[in-house]
């Protein structure tokens, strides 16, 4: 059964951190899959943590432009830093091992073809939601976050 956050439950919630537009991209859906330099054992619901600085590439924003339209929200959510702002299910991490398959998944991670390189990793997210934000510091890999649980 899949388990959903909750912030009076007894088991950790497990977060995430992303630079802003990409965070709230993934919680908005549009982007699917998280490029990573190592692999995930975590699996299920994963708090969406907003790091506190964005990403230096524009491509990301070109991408919140034109998704904007479908989701109102959109520009808000990637305006976000230094919290917590959704949850998705991780359900899969996958090894891009050749440039065609990472080609392939472009546009779940939004990243051009070019960007490939042996050893990146995709973390396959599904059911994404906002939250309302959730201050808290973020860490590298995977962290606990106080103040949020998961239950049935």
């Amino acid at each position: 059964m899949s388990r959903s956050p909750s912030r009076h439950s007894s088991a950790v919630s497990w977060a995430l951190s992303v630079r802003q537009p990409w965070a709230g991209l993934l919680v908005a859906g549009v982007k699917t899959i998280e490029l990573r330099r190592w692999a995930a054992r975590h699996r299920g619901w994963t708090l969406i943590h907003a790091a506190q600085w964005p990403a230096g590439e524009a491509l990301g924003w070109r991408y919140v432009a034109e998704a904007a339209v479908r989701y109102p929200r959109l520009w808000e959510l990637c305006t976000l830093r230094g919290g917590i702002i959704g949850m998705a299910e991780l359900v899969e991490c996958v090894r891009y091992t050749q440039a065609g398959q990472f080609a392939a998944d472009s546009s779940r991670h939004l990243q051009p073809p070019e960007a490939f390189h042996p050893g990146l990793y995709g973390f396959l997210f599904r059911q994404p939601r906002p939250l309302p934000y959730y201050a808290c510091k973020g860490q590298t890999f995977f962290f606990p976050v106080e103040g949020f649980h998961t239950h049935e």
